[in-house]
């Protein structure tokens, strides 16, 4: 097969990378530097199975910023790229997917394409009936820093159909074992649903994300509050086999590219439903970083130092990540901040200055907010404010 993948962010990377093991793939993207990074088999970005797979298999994987060029004869065309959520429309903003769609019909009218990049629900079934393209829709479910692992042992396959059009379950059938001939995991449930039903399995799969991270932290701030052990109560809690002991390490609240923009999409298309839960979630997640700034606030600093932007060990994203929700609430209280960050090259963020120099950063600090520990930091554990209690993501 030739596979195009527009976009080179975790997705379209993870899944570049993946099918490159048994298949030609142009990936293409607007960015020079990404393609470059690809074409000298350099992952651009943070994610080691990524790094390792393009230094040391045999891929055949090439890269563009020429989506003519990328486009023309091939079989498949898999849609990465990002949908920003945009608050004014209170919708996904999908126009750069609807470009996309556009240029396959012109450049590749007889490939499938395959929408990999997160949407409204009600999005595939809406453009199957503007275009003339063979169009599905297949959710991801990867995690930062770790996107090529869960592609190579994935928890299930999902290929939605718009219409459930029977001419299409074919080439749904085709994308699916594509995905499952490459991983590493064999024995993957597979499910052929339609493009809706797989809409909404994304939004409601990483709003019940969004729910535990929100409830572990609720169950924190109580302890917190009143005096408790959380780690105790966590692991208590977490011993009834139907809860179990996963994904429920406190934070600072749940970030990134996904959760955030997933629970006020889902939450969107709640305007005419019954329901509190998904509300719940999006209002909980700001509840608690009001309540971490104003515990680090109580604290008088004069410097606070924000250790790490990042949401976690081993990512380079810090899209919307909860600390920069606590960081903002402080600075509105007049007290100084400076940042740790090794990904951030400007000598400023929103402001603040930053700082390359560790141990510099952790002598002018009186405070150090963490939202995840690490041993770089342990010498001055007596100015570290963290909620990581397992030391784990």
């Amino acid at each position: 097969m030739k596979i195009a993948v527009v976009g080179l962010g975790y997705v379209g990377m993870s899944i570049a990378v993946l099918l490159s093991q048994k298949h030609r793939v142009v990936a293409v993207d607007i960015s020079k530097d990404r393609v470059d990074c690809v074409n000298n088999k350099k992952s651009p970005v943070e994610d080691s199975y990524i790094s390792r797979y393009l230094a040391e298999k045999t891929l055949a994987l090439s890269a563009t910023t020429n989506i003519a060029e990328a486009l023309n004869g091939t079989d498949f065309v898999i849609v990465a790229t990002p949908t920003d959520y945009d608050t004014a429309l209170n919708n996904f903003d999908t126009s750069i997917v609807e470009s996309t769609i556009k240029q396959a019909e012109i450049y590749a009218p007889n490939a499938v394409v395959v929408i990999k990049s997160t949407i409204p629900v009600g999005f595939t079934e809406k453009m199957f009936g503007r275009c003339t393209q063979k169009l599905l829709f297949s959710p991801e479910f990867l995690r930062e820093g770790q996107a090529l692992y869960d592609n190579l042992h994935p928890s299930r396959i999902i290929v939605g159909i718009p219409c459930m059009d029977e001419s299409l379950r074919s080439a749904a059938e085709q994308f699916a074992e594509m995905l499952k001939e490459c991983a590493a995991s064999k024995e993957v449930a597979v499910m052929i649903s339609g493009a809706t039903e797989a809409e909404a399995i994304k939004l409601f799969s990483n709003s019940y994300l969004a729910l535990r991270v929100a409830f572990f932290n609720e169950l924190d701030t109580y302890a917190e509050i009143r005096g408790l052990s959380t780690s105790q109560i966590v692991k208590g809690v977490g011993l009834d086999p139907r809860i179990g002991d996963h994904y429920n390490n406190p934070s600072f609240g749940y970030g990134g590219y996904c959760l955030p923009k997933d629970t006020k999409q889902l939450l969107a298309n709640y305007n005419d439903v019954p329901g509190n839960i998904i509300a719940a979630i999006v209002s909980a997640n700001t509840t608690r970083k009001d309540y971490i700034a104003d515990n680090i606030i109580k604290k008088n600093p004069k410097v606070v130092g924000i250790y790490r932007l990042t949401m976690k060990t081993g990512s380079d994203n810090f899209r919307q990540s909860a600390i920069q929700g606590v960081m903002k609430r402080i600075k509105a209280k007049g007290i100084e901040v400076v940042i740790y960050e090794p990904v951030l090259t400007k000598p400023t963020f929103y402001n603040s200055k930053v700082m390359n120099d560790v141990s510099e950063f952790k002598r002018v600090s009186d405070v150090i907010v963490a939202n995840r520990f690490s041993s770089e930091i342990e010498d001055v554990a007596e100015k570290i404010y963290t909620r990581d209690l397992f030391y784990r993501d």
